[in-house]
């Protein structure tokens, strides 16, 4: 794949800047986007349901008075849910991945985004009626257009994207990845991102360690304890180190809006597990030595 994008190692998941989350002033939005390009956070990922259809709007009303040049960060979108809210009429949740509807909403996300094209497209979820012809024609009229650079997927398996790439190549595949869901490692998705050097991105990647109390997050907190006080950093930042390790080169798509969590997300970067750190985490989470 030539001209690949050079994305940020930590990613903006900006789903809950908007209604779905801490409902930021457009003043707040706008200080959030250079703050985090000012600290090598240069990514921004998106998608056209978040917010129940209004947080790219919401965002580029923002970026459009922020001080933040448009060459200077990436954009990334996904497109494909059809979602019950107010903003659509649909009756049941499903999936459109018809050539008419991915233009559309590319055009639409553009257009919310107040740029010209987005860096990065992907398709949210895979749907069981996705037609690999019709997707690439649509993507390729993007691509042509100029209206996207890459296009990618999002919560795809190996064989999913397979049989997209009998018709199109996919750049990228974000998924759900942590300490705390790392089965993907074991299934061949991050395997097929190396084979075919496609960019990994990790969703929710710092898991369910915040979220639940149980045995699991005592094994796991006792280890970082150790670590916590040798890195001199907090719990997140090494449960990111942990996914950074990866050889797939995971890029986390970190969802908070504190400005002081998103520089202290960045500085994750630069901790390097050593190996019996990395797989004494494993284990921790697991709750079982390694085969």
């Amino acid at each position: 794949m030539k001209n690949r994008i050079t994305y940020s190692n930590i990613i903006a998941g900006t789903m809950t800047w908007g209604s779905w989350g801490k409902n930021l002033t457009k003043g707040e939005m706008t200080g959030l986007i250079d703050y985090c390009v000012e600290n090598g956070i240069t990514t921004f990922d998106h998608a056209d349901i978040y917010g129940g259809y209004d947080n790219e709007e919401a965002f580029g009303n923002a970026f459009f008075q922020s001080s933040t040049q448009r060459q200077d960060l990436q954009l990334i979108s996904k497109c494909g849910i059809q979602y019950v809210c107010n903003a659509r009429d649909n009756k049941v949740k499903h999936y459109d991945y018809s050539r008419e509807y991915i233009v559309w909403s590319a055009e639409r996300s553009l257009k919310k985004l107040k740029t010209d094209y987005l860096d990065l497209f992907l398709l949210h979820r895979p749907s069981p009626l996705m037609q690999p012809d019709e997707i690439a024609e649509a993507v390729l009229y993007l691509q042509k257009e100029g209206k996207i650079r890459e296009f990618g997927v999002s919560n795809f398996s190996p064989s999913q994207i397979a049989l997209l790439e009998s018709a199109i190549p996919v750049s990228a595949n974000q998924v759900e990845f942590s300490l705390t869901a790392e089965k993907l490692m074991f299934d061949g998705t991050f395997d097929d991102c190396i084979i075919h050097n496609r960019t990994a991105m990790a969703w929710s990647p710092l898991g369910s360690f915040f979220r639940e109390a149980n045995k699991r997050k005592k094994r796991i907190k006792k280890v970082l304890k150790q670590l916590k006080k040798k890195y001199k950093a907090n719990s997140n930042q090494i449960l990111l180190a942990w996914i950074l390790k990866h050889p797939s080169k995971v890029h986390p798509v970190v969802g908070t809006t504190s400005k002081e969590r998103l520089v202290a997300s960045a500085r994750a970067t630069e901790i390097d597990l050593e190996l019996e750190e990395w797989f004494s985490l494993l284990v921790a989470s697991q709750g079982h030595k390694v085969p």
